[in-house]
């Protein structure tokens, strides 16, 4: 049975892998964007199947949230899956950034990848509800873990990210609404192309015994899974896919 789903940041790299994923699998999937439309009306354009749809909206911006998910659920018909994949990451080293930055800094990194995906949670847990069960997939990082040294507000949201999705597990299991978070460390994406393509490339390869790192499909598949029926009882879970270079007991 075709499910309807909503991607956030899925105009390109593991979001837009996510979205072929689903509609690989004859899902109808809402690929949001920020602003980059064009991309994401190309990845859309090239998505198996039909009846996909392109959503806009900043995240950091309560309203147009509330827009967004209206738009994917009159599109889609209703909504099944969520999946919060959207995140920025802004350098700001805490010895080295003024405090005008750093505000700015903390402002529109928790704003975008901690509030904006608790508020498309709410928006969107009455469809989920209504569509009688579903399941809602955050996309978290291994450095909510580790730290980040020089990215303190994005291991911040990280965290905070994944202490929401258990705490949403909780509250939705009685509903037969299953809540996961997918963990991945480096990923090959133009995000991270700027650091795999430099001179720091090789050494941070080198922190997995695979000697490489993620591609975006192989965290399509665990968000796949976690928003499969069979991975219900798992609710609350979190998936490291970061090639054991950070193992956390």
């Amino acid at each position: 049975m075709s499910r309807r789903v909503l991607v956030t940041g899925g105009s390109r790299g593991i979001g837009a892998a996510i979205a072929r994923g689903f509609a690989a699998q004859g899902d109808r999937v809402a690929v949001h964007c920020g602003s980059n439309v064009d991309a994401a009306q190309e990845t859309v354009g090239a998505l198996a199947g039909e009846g996909h749809l392109v959503v806009q909206a900043e995240l950091a911006d309560p309203a147009a949230v509330a827009r967004m998910v209206d738009e994917a659920v009159a599109g889609l018909g209703g909504l099944d899956v969520l999946v919060n994949n959207a995140g920025i990451f802004r350098a700001h080293p805490p010895l080295e950034t003024s405090y005008a930055d750093w505000q700015q800094a903390w402002t529109q990194t928790l704003g975008v990848n901690l509030l904006g995906p608790a508020n498309t949670v709410f928006c969107a847990l009455p469809h989920l509800v209504a569509a009688g069960g579903g399941a809602v997939v955050n996309v978290s990082s291994r450095g909510a873990f580790r730290g980040e040294p020089n990215n303190p507000a994005y291991g911040a949201s990280k965290a905070g990210l994944n202490a929401f999705g258990q705490t949403m597990a909780l509250v939705l299991a009685p509903h037969g609404i299953s809540v996961g978070t997918v963990a991945p460390g480096f990923v090959q994406t133009e995000m991270a192309r700027e650091v795999l393509d430099g001179p720091g490339g090789d050494a941070v390869r080198a922190q997995s015994p695979f000697g490489r790192v993620a591609t975006p499909e192989e965290v399509a598949a665990a968000v796949l899974w976690l928003a499969s029926p069979g991975a219900l009882f798992s609710s609350g879970t979190i998936i490291d896919v970061n090639g054991a270079s950070y193992l956390r007991s």
